[in-house]
C-alpha cells in the first residue's frame, strides 16, 4: 500500500510479504523505488528522501503492543537502506495501513494503536478515526506542507529520552563545543544536533533550495556532524543518515523557535515529527543554543509551534519536574493506492 504519512509518503508492508534476509529485501526495495537514480525513473520513489521511505509492519507479540513497525529509508541517488532511525511521519499511516490489513481490529468511532517502532525499541500510541469500524482519511485536520484536509492522526510519544543514543545528552552536557561551534547533542527520539544559524553565517530565514546551494555551509554541517557522530554514540556516520542537522534561529512567525534541518545532507522541506520533539526539548534546556532563541510558553504542558521552510509543526510537551515526561502530536495520513509493485 502507497500512503502519505505527515509530510512523507512511502511504500507500507506486511513483513510476511518480504524477504526475511535482509540484503534480498534491501535490494528488492531499492528496486521498488528506483535507486541508486537521481530521478528514480525506474521506480516508486519521489527523487527526494521524504519520497522514498518505507515502513514494514507486522502484529506484535509483546504485551500491551499492538503492531511492530520497521522504518527504512531507501537512499536516492546511491545504493543503501537503513534502519538507523525512525520516522514519526511515516509512523502517522501505520495505524491505519494496520486496520486496513487485519492486523488490528477497529472500534466505531476512534481506535488507539500501540506501536513499537522496532529502530529503536520505544512505543508510540496513534489514535486514528474509524467511524463505524473503518480508517476514514477525510476530515478537516491539516498541516502545513500537506495540501488540503485530512483526518486527524494524534500520536503520543512517551520514554523516547535516548533510545539511538543511549541518554538525552550523550555526552552529558547541554552545549559543547565542535568545531569552534557551540551545539547541543540531543536524542530524544530522534539524534539532533542543535546550533544556531548565525554561527554558520546565515540567518535561518533562507529557503530549503538557497541552503541546499550553498556548499559552504553544507561542508561546514558535514564536518560538525562528523565529529558529533561518536560522542553521540553513534560512531561513524558518514554513511548513516542521524545525527540531523538543526540551525535554529529566532521564531518569525509566532512559534518557538524557527528551523532549518539537513537529513542529512539535503535540507528537510519542513522537519521531520522526532527531530520536532527532540529540538522542543533543546528548547527547554537552560542555555543551549535553542533556549537562548526560544520563545517558551508558560505551563506543565506547552504548546510549541516548530517554525521550518513551510511553516510549523506543533509539539505539544508535558512537563515531569523540569523533564519533558511525553510529548505529542498532531498528523494526517491518507492512503493513495493499494496494489501490487513489481520489483
Amino acid at each position: 500500500m502507497w500512503m502519505r504519512g505527515g509530510t512523507s509518503k512511502g511504500g507500507y508492508f506486511l513483513a510476511d510479504d518480504l524477504p526475511a534476509d535482509v540484503a534480498a529485501r534491501d535490494a528488492i526495495l531499492q528496486r521498488v523505488m528506483g535507486s541508486p537514480d537521481p530521478r528514480q525513473i525506474d521506480g516508486m520513489g519521489g527523487a527526494d528522501p521524504l519520497t522514498s521511505k518505507v515502513a514494514v509492519v507486522s502484529r506484535s507479540a509483546r504485551e500491551g503492543v499492538d503492531v511492530d513497525y520497521l522504518f527504512l529509508q531507501v537512499a536516492v541517488d546511491r545504493a543503501g537502506v537503513s534502519d538507523g532511525q525512525n520516522c514519526g511521519n511515516i509512523l502517522a499511516g501505520v495505524a491505519p495501513f494496520a486496520i486496513e490489513r487485519g492486523l488490528v481490529a477497529a472500534h466505531d468511532g476512534q481506535t488507539r494503536v500501540a506501536i513499537y517502532m522496532a529502530n529503536t525499541g520505544q512505543t508510540a500510541i496513534a489514535t486514528v478515526e474509524t467511524p463505524g469500524g473503518v480508517p476514514t482519511y477525510a476530515g478537516a485536520a491539516s498541516i502545513d506542507g500537506v495540501p488540503g484536509t485530512a483526518a486527524a492522526v494524534a500520536l503520543e510519544f512517551v520514554g523516547t529520552a535516548g533510545s539511538t543514543c543511549g541518554a538525552l545528552l550523550p555526552t552529558g552536557n547541554a552545549v559543547d563545543v565542535i568545531e569552534g561551534v557551540e551545539v547541543t547533542m540531543i536524542d530524544n527520539g530522534m539524534p539532533v544536533v542543535v546550533l544556531r544559524a548565525a554561527d554558520m553565517g546565515i540567518t535561518g530565514a533562507e529557503t530549503r533550495e538557497a541552503l541546499d546551494a550553498d556548499d559552504a555551509v553544507k561542508a561546514r554541517l558535514e564536518a560538525i556532524r562528523l565529529a558529533c557522530g561518536p560522542l553521540m554514540n553513534l560512531g561513524d556516520v558518514s554513511g548513516q543518515t542521524v545525527p540531523k542537522m538543526t540551525m535554529v534561529s529566532a521564531p518569525r512567525h509566532g512559534g518557538v523557535i524557527a528551523t532549518r534541518t539537513f537529513i542529512p545532507h539535503r535540507c528537510h522541506a519542513s522537519i521531520g515529527v522526532l527531530g520536532a520533539v527532540s529540538v522542543a526539548t533543546a528548547c527547554l534546556l537552560p542555555g543551549t543554543p535553542a533556549a537562548s532563541l526560544a520563545a517558551v510558553p508558560e505551563g506543565a504542558e506547552k504548546t510549541m509551534p516548530i517554525e521550518h521552510p513551510i511553516g510549523e509543526t506543533t509539539i505539544i510537551a508535558r512537563m515531569d519536574g523540569g523533564d519533558v515526561g511525553s510529548a505529542a502530536i498532531l498528523r494526517t495520513a491518507r492512503k493513495l493506492m493499494d496494489g501490487v509493485v513489481f520489483a
